[in-house]
């Protein structure tokens, strides 16, 4: 029984990615993504303003129901 034990022991091998590998891949996705989301972020929001007021403008409606975008942050902060 011993030598049967002595041998599975031996004979395990790791294979596939453990928990930790996973977490560090679901970070760099996360972060990938979270970049993405800030380096598009203002970009988007001067389109979406941009055809709300094209859109309000033609339909002869009043701009001011476009929601006003937050002021962007002062360079360096």
């Amino acid at each position: 029984m011993l030598n049967y034990l002595r041998k599975v022991m031996r004979d395990t091998k790791e294979r596939g990615a453990s928990a930790v590998e996973y977490g560090l891949m679901v970070a760099a996705i996360a972060a990938v993504i979270v970049g993405i989301v800030f380096g598009l972020g203002g970009i988007v929001r001067e389109v979406f303003g941009t055809t709300c007021n094209e859109i309000g403008t033609s339909a002869g409606a009043n701009t001011a129901a476009c929601p006003a975008a937050p002021a962007a942050p002062p360079a360096g902060q």
